[in-house]
């Protein structure tokens, strides 16, 4: 079963390389053979992904880019191709949640959040696409959430834009998928990082999450990993349009 995970000869471009969900990521996908091209605006975060990927051996490339900016995208996927040839691979894991009371929410910020979660993965994919469509290979990977299908607190344009991306994954595997490329989405559960840093800072909070989940404990690194690769690889041929939940049963209970 081993070739079926393998990610040699791939080209992977994570969006939000630069910490949390989307460094995990871009770390199983190097570590299984892929070169991998991390995008997000902080280059000093981006170069030490990098330096992580190269001591285990791995190959990665920086591409700075504020990737809210719907101008920028062609540019963007035309820079990502320039270190090691086409993109074969998109991880789209750039986000952000402002944590707004329903209230408070103003235009600027509605904008920023679905931008970033819809505009910019669906324009971004596109772009590569025919990159993809020439190499007869293309995994595209959105990155959905618990509020996917369920609302919390303070995150309207949030839970928005993760409800959308589930629809736009199964719109994008609707278009692409005849060619060879398969669009998928992943649904973590509650992960530290810079997202959940309100919530993890509060062990109480961490504690109250884990008992929510049917496992009993929180996700880690290590959690992200196994999913990300098998949907990047030719292990998930026959897979498209879906969203996988990632969250220890959370949604289960």
């Amino acid at each position: 079963m081993k070739p079926c995970f393998d990610l040699g000869g791939q080209v992977a471009l994570v969006t939000g390389g630069s910490s949390g969900l989307g460094r995990s990521m871009a770390l199983a996908l190097a570590a299984s053979g892929a070169a991998v091209v991390v995008a997000a605006r902080r280059r000093a975060a981006l170069d030490d992904t990098v330096a992580q990927i190269e001591r285990q051996g791995g190959r990665a490339a920086v591409l700075v880019a504020d990737l809210a900016d719907a101008t920028s995208l062609e540019t963007v996927a035309r820079q990502a191709a320039e270190p090691f040839g086409a993109v074969t691979v998109l991880i789209n894991a750039a986000g952000v949640n402002l944590r707004q009371p329903v209230d408070d929410v103003d235009l600027a910020s509605w904008n920023l959040t679905l931008q970033l979660h819809l505009g910019t993965p669906f324009f971004l994919a596109r772009a590569l696409v025919p990159g993809m469509r020439e190499r007869g290979y293309g995994r595209i990977i959105n990155l959905a959430s618990l509020q996917s299908q369920r609302a919390f607190p303070d995150s309207v344009p949030y839970g928005a834009g993760k409800g959308g991306i589930v629809q736009l994954t199964r719109a994008m595997a609707e278009a692409w998928s005849r060619d060879g490329i398969n669009a998928n989405a992943i649904a973590p559960g509650f992960f530290p990082t810079e997202l959940t840093a309100s919530l993890f800072d509060d062990p109480l909070k961490a504690q109250q999450l884990a008992a929510r989940t049917a496992i009993g404990r929180n996700g880690t690194a290590e959690d992200i990993a196994g999913p990300t690769v098998f949907l990047a690889s030719p292990a998930s041929a026959y897979i498209t349009g879906q969203t996988l939940f990632v969250d220890g049963g959370f949604t289960a209970r």
